[in-house]
């Protein structure tokens, strides 16, 4: 179900919290002394532990599942998944062969319905009450793997997930505007198991790039309903940054949530309360 339509209600989420310890610091401290609301947690990256601490720590900080079912970290053993994980334990970045084992191969699901329980599982062992899910890359757009999170993330009591569609806008595409209709899968599978969703999400289109200036444009024309505007924030660009996103503005993303000043008539949210 869609979330209660109030005026102008805005949600900042950071996404990929436990990457690294330099994004959890700056989670910390957009939650402590800026506008952000929400994180995504990778339950699978090497800052994991860290990150939960901090959480803890931040009592207003509203933190969400964040699935990694491509480029990223795996939670289960490889020999558990063989057909997902390298001998690395990762996942790979070819989105369009993923999809296609994801779609067409019944024992490639069952190992991603494996690993997704896996995710919801070592989330929940934290403690930490479960405020939404999305997907790294946007992967729960892939009707498979957003069914699975969906049916999967019930079972542990998720009440909202992030639908990456963007509002049109005068320089849309024709690819915009596909996107927009895939979106449409995926709400109406969360409209089926009652989740909460958001309207709009702010922060497609510029990922990476959420900089002062970006931001308070965006805020200057924030859409009726409930939206979603997610960052990349970190404190300094570590070595891992720096291999996985080299053109992301992080620090000047972290500036943005801490300067931000929001309109009139524009409230802070989150997806469900705790």
């Amino acid at each position: 179900m869609k979330a209660e339509r109030t005026a102008r209600r805005l949600i900042t989420v950071a996404d990929d919290f436990g990457l690294t310890e330099s994004v959890n610091e700056a989670v910390e401290q957009a939650a402590t002394r800026g506008i952000l609301t929400s994180a995504s947690l990778m339950v699978g990256a090497p800052a994991f532990d860290d990150a939960v601490e901090r959480a803890r720590r931040c009592p207003n900080l509203h933190v969400g599942l964040h699935l990694v079912v491509i480029e990223g970290p795996a939670v289960l053993p490889q020999d558990e998944i063989p057909g997902l994980a390298d001998a690395h334990g990762q996942f790979p970045s070819d989105q369009l062969r993923l999809g296609i084992n994801y779609f067409f191969r019944p024992a490639i699901r069952r190992q991603l319905a494996a690993e997704i329980r896996a995710q919801f599982e070592k989330f929940a062992a934290t403690g930490l009450k479960l405020d939404h899910a999305n997907a790294h890359k946007h992967m729960h757009l892939h009707p498979t793997v957003g069914q699975l999170m969906i049916e999967i993330g019930r079972e542990f009591g998720l009440p909202a997930l992030r639908i990456p569609a963007e509002p049109p806008g005068p320089n849309s595409t024709f690819t915009d505007t596909l996107l927009r209709r895939w979106c449409a899968i995926l709400r109406a599978q969360a409209r089926g198991a009652q989740l909460i969703t958001n309207d709009q999400v702010l922060g497609l289109a510029d990922t990476g790039h959420m900089t002062p200036s970006t931001v308070a444009r965006l805020l200057a024309n924030l859409p009726d309903g409930l939206t979603e505007m997610y960052f990349h924030p970190a404190t300094r660009r570590d070595a891992t940054l720096q291999r996985l996103m080299p053109s992301y503005e992080h620090t000047a993303e972290l500036e943005a949530l801490l300067t931000a000043q929001l309109p009139s008539g524009v409230v802070l949210s989150t997806y469900a309360p705790k």
